[in-house]
């Protein structure tokens, strides 16, 4: 069921259509602002154990000692559905995807102290690789104060992109990023506490710079669809397709893990 009094404001709703995202500052409860804190060196170890196995220190856009991109935490600290399927995280679909929601990704995404690496302009949509899927929300939530000096997100609204499709991304060599756009706008950089929410389109250009900080940049990522995502031939789930909400009503994260069927890729 959704909260008494929803955080989401019909101006938040609004620029959502408008401009593709809005920003809920402060909006997590402590409780859950410790459940993700907590996981945070799992998902960096779980990256190295994988990079130890294969005796390298990249994997796809991880870097070691520079940035993590640790995703499907949760299928391994299913606790964290307590925070994925929260009443707020219903309002917030609720507003933007409507009343039907899935778990389309999941990840935390760190950057280390001093040589925390930049991420290049993309759109979320980027990565799923091909256009004829529908647009879902990225939920981007900083465990630390974020703002320019420690690599926060910068997000290119609709009206300085004037894009609000998918566009073909090209793979950037050495760091591996998916780049989509090339233009000279900075963007605009958000600055905010810890457990804020960042809640903005798959559709939506962004980038981050690097952490020159002497602590890490720990965020945590959840990323909600309206329907079931697959592959480009329609034959293979993409991502967690985890339910989330059914007509409008929030699945108890007390039930587990209700679909196995997902192809998480890490």
């Amino acid at each position: 069921m959704a909260t008494d009094t929803p955080l989401v404001t019909q101006k938040d709703v609004q620029q959502y259509r408008d401009e593709g995202y809005f920003v809920l500052k402060s909006a997590l409860p402590e409780e859950h602002l410790d459940l993700l804190r907590h996981e945070a060196d799992y998902a960096i170890d779980r990256i190295h154990q994988q990079m130890d196995r294969e005796r390298v220190d990249s994997i796809g856009i991880c870097h070691r000692g520079k940035r993590y991109f640790s995703a499907h935490v949760w299928r391994e600290r299913p606790e964290l559905l307590r925070f994925i399927k929260s009443p707020l995280m219903g309002d917030i679909c609720r507003a933007t995807i409507g009343e039907d929601a899935y778990l389309f990704w999941e990840q935390y995404v760190i950057k280390a102290a001093d040589t925390g690496m930049k991420f290049s302009w993309h759109q979320d949509s980027g990565y799923v690789g091909y256009p004829e899927h529908p647009a879902y929300l990225t939920c981007w939530i900083p465990l630390d104060d974020v703002s320019e000096k420690n690599g926060t997100v910068h997000l290119l609204p609709y009206s300085r992109s004037g894009i609000r499709t998918y566009v073909h991304h090209t793979q950037e060599p050495g760091s591996n990023d998916m780049v989509g756009y090339f233009g000279s706008d900075p963007g605009i950089a958000i600055s905010a506490p810890a457990g804020s929410i960042v809640c903005f389109s798959s559709l939506v250009f962004h980038r981050s710079g690097a952490n020159t900080t002497d602590k890490m940049r720990r965020v945590y990522l959840a990323q909600y669809s309206s329907e079931i995502i697959t592959s480009s031939d329609g034959m293979t789930r993409k991502g967690a397709a985890e339910p989330v909400l059914q007509k409008g009503e929030l699945i108890d994260w007390r039930l587990g893990i209700l679909d196995t069927r997902g192809e998480p890729e890490v």
